[in-house]
This record gives C-alpha cells, structure tokens and sequence, in this order.
C-alpha cells in the first residue's frame, strides 16, 4: 500500500491522489492495514526538481507494489507514505516533521543534499533512520547517529571521473562551474582538490546563485581562462542550461559531470552540443546486468521512455527492498519495530544483495561504495566509457 501525501498547501490533491494509488496497489480493509509495516519517502512531487522527483517516487511504488505481489513482508503489507519536499530546505523540514510526529514512521528515504542535511537533526532527535538515496555531499556522512546514505557520495564517483580525465584524457587545464548549495559546493571542491593533487590546473572556480537563469557572467570568466575541459556540477534543472549557454559563446570543450544529468532529456534539450558530455553513473546499466535490463524495459512497457535519471531510479526501486529485509528480519525475531530498533537490525546485517543495484553494504562510517560508470553522449546516445572500480 503506498499513500501519497504532499505539503500542507497540496493536501487535497494529494490526498485524492494517495486514494487512488492505495486502491491500484489492492489497498486492503482496516483488519490489513493494522497490519502495514510504513515508512516515509520525502522527494520532490513539485519544483524545479519534480522531473526527477516524480520518477524515483515512481520507481519506489513499482518496489512496494511488487514487495507486496510476492506477499509483502511475512505476510504483512508495505505501506509507504510519500510527502513532497520540492527539494527545498524548509519544504523538506515540513514534510519529515509530519512523517515523524503524524505519520510516526521508524525510517523515511529522502534526497538532494540540501533536504537530507536540513531534517537531519529531527532525524537524530527523535530517533529515526533517514536513509539518504541520491544525495552526493560527503557532508552525508557526517549528519549523525541515525542518518545514513545508501548511495554513494562524491567523494567516490567525482573523484574517479576527476582522476579519469586528468590521467586517461590528458586534460591539463580544468574549470569549475558548481550551484552554490550544498549539492555543488563540496562537491565541486572534491572535484578542485582531485584533478589538483593528480597534477592538473584548476583556472577557473565559479559558482551560481540556485535560482539563476542566466549564467553569463560565469562563462565569460570561465572561457578567459582558457581551460581545456569544464567540470559542471549542478541539478537536473539548471545543468543543461548551463551547457547550452556555453555552447553559445563558443566553448566547445570537453564536459563533465555527475549522475544528475545522466538521462535523455539532457540529449532532447541540447542536441548536438550534448556530444561528448561525460557523466558517473553508479549503478549498472541494462547491457550490465539482465535484472537492469528488465527493469527498463518495464519502464518502456509501462511509461513509454526510459525513466529520468535511471541511475537514481534505481537505487530508489531498491531502497523499499532494503527497509523490508529490515522490517522483516525485526518481524521474525518479534521486535518492536522502531527506529533505535530499525537501525541497529540494519547494521547488523549490514549487506544487502538489491534488485537492480546489486550487492549494498553499508559501512560503519555511514555511507557505501559501488564502481564508478563513466557514461558519455555519442553520436545523441550514452554509450559506456569507462568503469573505474
């Protein structure tokens, strides 16, 4: 059973909304719903976000509703409660409160750096897990007690790709072009530091207001610094404004970035001035793995397209997996499932084998590792690059 609710301001609608999505997933009588075992999903439903938003939301139901196909948990349906963060701060403060104080949920997944480090602290107060999945600050790893990623950070797949370019493309001369929160500060300094310590230059270091449009005045600095490649590290929303930006005041040279614009909206937007971008993926992608494959093509079948940010998609379809091994294994053993309970039963079986992302462990340090998919645009389609385990 998944329940869709959204901020106060959406309440209705996405109270209708919840009603119809209960009832498509075989929403059960009051006797069954004593039985849920719930938690929370906070992610963008609205904003400038919400096209990623929407599609890892989707991909979390496509879980709970095959989790509770194959018989739920011991028996037991999965009740998932979705509230809209609009991947803003305080929006996102709004929606844990609720799922916290309301909704009384042991564990909530949530994403984007900004949300994942603000409702930390209601996390660790009232003793619930938030699982981050898609946020890529390394300041994820250092929120507290009871918070922890299942993604990998940027200190994993930003320092490959930094490393990559320096030593295998031979790329001396690196600007820097990041969105001034939390997303992209730290980030774009694990990128600076990487390519720095591996020999190369950095000649450029601009950063952006989140709400801009208009990214001139940064790549005029950037193309007087005469780099010989761009590293961008943005959201979904306003990267590939940024490269189109680029591509019309004549820079033309070798992009990158990380998983946020890995999807083929990216290539529809910027045609032809999207070749040669270089993005991490870190999950594997359907000539990978059968198990992949599958999964995209369901989204084929299901939803016409691929999903956006496959990658991200991912590893959402998998968190709801991962809470039900938990749910499950605290079932069995007769505990109280609460989030002290919740998190100590988590790292005590610390390895997960997922659907679509494979093998997870989480490690005593709060985060987890996976190899590094380097993805690039050929000829208007991602092709495999490179892996760097």
């Amino acid at each position: 059973m998944t329940k869709l609710r959204g901020s106060s301001r959406r309440l209705l609608f996405l109270a209708a909304t919840a009603l119809a999505v209960g009832i498509g997933l075989g929403g059960a009588g009051p006797g069954a719903a004593q039985e849920a075992l719930k938690f929370g999903l906070a992610l963008p439903l609205t904003g400038a976000q919400a096209l990623y938003g929407q599609d890892q939301i989707t991909a979390a139901e496509m879980a709970v509703a095959d989790i509770n196909k194959a018989g739920g948990v011991n028996g037991k349906k999965l009740e998932m409660v979705v509230l809209d963060t609009q991947a803003d701060p305080q929006v996102g403060i709004n929606a844990v409160n609720r799922l916290v104080r309301v909704e009384k949920v042991p564990v909530f997944v949530t994403g984007f750096s900004g949300v994942v480090k603000a409702v930390a602290p209601i996390a660790n107060d009232n003793k619930v897990v938030e699982l981050s999945v898609g946020a890529n600050s390394p300041s994820v790893a250092q929120l507290g007690d009871y918070v922890y990623t299942t993604y990998p950070l940027a200190d994993i797949d930003v320092t490959a790709l930094a490393k990559y370019v320096h030593k295998d493309l031979g790329k001396k001369r690196a600007a820097i072009l990041y969105i001034n929160d939390e997303t992209g500060t730290v980030a774009a300094g694990v990128f600076r530091k990487t390519f720095t310590d591996a020999g190369g230059q950095v000649v450029a270091f601009e950063a952006y207001d989140p709400k801009a449009t208009d990214f001139t005045g940064q790549i005029l600095k950037v193309r007087a610094s005469n780099p010989d490649m761009i590293h961008i590290h943005g959201l979904v929303a306003d990267t590939p404004q940024v490269i189109a930006q680029m591509r019309q005041l004549g820079l033309n040279q070798t992009v990158t970035s990380y998983a946020a614009i890995y999807n083929p909206r990216l290539i529809q937007s910027l045609g032809k001035g999207a070749e040669g971008i270089i993005v991490t993926s870190l999950a594997p992608g359907p000539s990978d793995s059968p198990k992949v494959k599958e999964y995209v093509d369901r989204w084929q079948k299901e939803k016409n397209r691929e999903p956006n940010g496959l990658p991200y998609t991912q590893y959402l379809y998998d968190a709801p997996y991962l809470v039900a091994q938990v749910f499950g294994s605290l079932d069995k053993k007769g505990k109280k499932i609460t989030g002290e309970s919740f998190r100590e039963e988590m790292l005590a079986i610390r390895t997960f084998d997922l659907p679509v992302t494979g093998k997870t462990e989480i490690l005593p340090n709060h985060t987890v590792t996976k190899p590094v998919y380097l993805m690039e645009v050929k000829d208007g389609q991602w092709v495999r690059k490179a892996i760097v385990e």
